[in-house]
């Protein structure tokens, strides 16, 4: 290559984009001769199979546009004094802290150096390179260059891993929150579209029982599935897959390893408990980067963890759900309820709260904390909780303390779902108006909770047969509700139970007496 450069008038052709991309370089400079010579002087320019992309601003006014459009240049070569004297270091001064951009490797090139003396603008300015134009050669500008875009390229690769390590965090945060096999599989989807930009279909395929030792892909079932595979739950791997998708199922399992294909790929996942467990992804881009193998490394290895912590949350809530309503039930058969009652008031709590509007986590807590309303009655006398006529005063002066009762059985605990049953226990007989018990609280004071399964428990204990009473038809009870609007019931959670009423008569009919 020549040591000097070769000035023209002729017109400097603009290098074909390949398919591979380009590096844009920025000539920022109000002579038009330097934007030739430079497109010249670097026109059989190649790294890393990718040509040169050119694009051209004669003024700093023009180049801060140029920026804002092209975010993604490599390089901007950068004339000084172009409409003013500092015009080309207002440019710099912009690209830093206004577009924010820390990225693109800035070479200043002055044809007069007094005018910006090297030391200071290094000092203060963040550029990358500063080179007088009498210096610049061919040769120069080349070296220059090749050394601008090897930093950018390593800037890039730093991003980018930081990046996926932000995704891998993000996303082991999210698949370990989830508390059902449906929120996990859809977790694992959403974060692998994140790491991949496309995922088409997924499936996550365990054995049946967990061990360390190596299965055979046929002992191997669907879990959970996206797509065509959503149906597959319960099925085994060679009912499901194609035969060359499950040989490249069983080479992944054999070899502990991710195999790759044209559009798809099959991952190893293993934990200390399980060694047989298999991610599988359409969908994927044939040109995956380093950096995104890596990343599905990292992620497949985490994914068997994150559903064995899937599966015992899930076994630790329904325990608990369980037991309170086992609870429950023994404590309503005392006052001759049914045991169903208790699932009844849970699910029909959960609708309400949902039409309300409250978060999933309130609408579960609610549902699951329901059934401990009526905790308060183990300390009530069966004479009085069996009694077929109507209480006199003092017996009912008994049955009034159970709801406090439930309240300092429950609240000593550091729980959320017994605290959640301590408050419903103390305020599901507090009416709106003012007037219930046994504190007496009104209208928003009374909390949601206790809101919820005051009608919820009315409700289902009209519509079903007690001890000496006939269960209500569905419209008397909706006159009854509608008639205590505003009295006993919020007003806003009546509305509520109107447009749930058929939702609502469903779930009775679910769990019937």
């Amino acid at each position: 290559m020549s040591e000097d450069f070769l000035f023209s008038d002729e017109e400097i052709e603009e290098v074909e984009q390949d398919s591979l991309g380009t590096w844009k370089i920025l000539i920022v400079d109000d002579e038009p001769e330097v934007h030739a010579v430079t497109k010249l002087a670097l026109s059989d320019f190649e790294f890393q199979e990718k040509r040169l992309e050119f694009i051209s601003a004669y003024s700093g006014s023009e180049a801060k546009q140029l920026i804002n459009q092209h975010s993604d240049a490599a390089i901007v070569l950068l004339d000084v004094v172009m409409e003013t004297d500092d015009a080309g270091l207002k440019v710099a001064e912009y690209i830093r802290h206004e577009a924010k951009n820390h990225h693109v490797r800035i070479i200043l090139r002055t044809g007069q150096p007094g005018q910006a003396p090297e030391r200071q603008v290094i000092v203060n300015y963040d550029i990358n390179d500063y080179k007088s134009k009498t210096e610049l050669t061919a040769q120069k500008l080349f070296t220059v260059v090749m050394s601008s875009l090897r930093s950018y390229r390593d800037i890039l690769a730093i991003e980018q891993s930081r990046q996926g390590l932000e995704k891998i965090i993000t996303a082991s945060r999210d698949i370990f929150a989830s508390h059902s096999m449906e929120t996990f599989i859809h977790g694992v989807i959403q974060q692998l579209t994140s790491l991949l930009g496309s995922v088409d279909k997924a499936m996550y395929a365990t054995s049946l029982v967990a061990s360390s030792e190596q299965k055979d892909a046929k002992n191997l079932v669907v879990f959970a599935g996206q797509g065509e595979f959503e149906q597959s739950e319960g099925k085994s791997l060679d009912q499901v897959l194609s035969a060359e998708q499950f040989s490249a199922c069983t080479q992944a399992l054999n070899e502990k390893t991710i195999i790759y294909k044209d559009d798809y790929l099959f991952a190893h996942c293993s934990s200390q408990y399980n060694n047989s467990a298999l991610l599988y992804i359409s969908g994927v881009p044939k040109n995956l980067t380093t950096t995104q193998r890596h990343l599905i490394e990292i992620f497949a290895q985490n994914v068997q963890i994150a559903y064995e912590n899937v599966q015992l949350q899930s076994e630790i809530e329904d325990t608990q759900q369980e037991l309170v309503w086992r609870l429950s039930e023994a404590l309503e058969q005392r006052s001759n309820e049914t045991g169903n009652h208790v699932r009844r008031v849970s699910h029909i709590c959960y609708e309400l709260a949902r039409g309300l509007g409250l978060s999933e986590q309130e609408c579960e807590l609610v549902r699951s904390a329901s059934p401990l309303h009526d905790v308060g009655k183990v300390g009530v006398p069966d004479a009085i909780l069996h009694k077929p006529g109507k209480l006199d005063e003092n017996e009912w002066q008994v049955m009034k303390q159970h709801a406090q009762k439930g309240y300092t059985i429950l609240a000593d605990s550091k729980r959320p779902l017994v605290q959640a049953g301590a408050t419903i226990a103390q305020e599901h007989h507090e009416w709106w108006d003012g007037s219930g018990y046994p504190q007496g609280k009104k209208g928003q004071d009374i909390h949601v909770f206790g809101r919820i399964v005051a009608l919820a428990d009315v409700y289902d204990a009209l519509r079903h047969r007690r001890s000496y009473k006939e269960p209500w038809g569905k419209a008397e009870v909706v006159e009854e509700i509608q008639r205590l609007r505003g009295t006993q019931f919020e007003p806003k959670l009546v509305d509520v139970f109107i447009e749930k009423l058929d939702t609502l008569e469903t779930i009775l009919a679910r769990y019937p007496d």
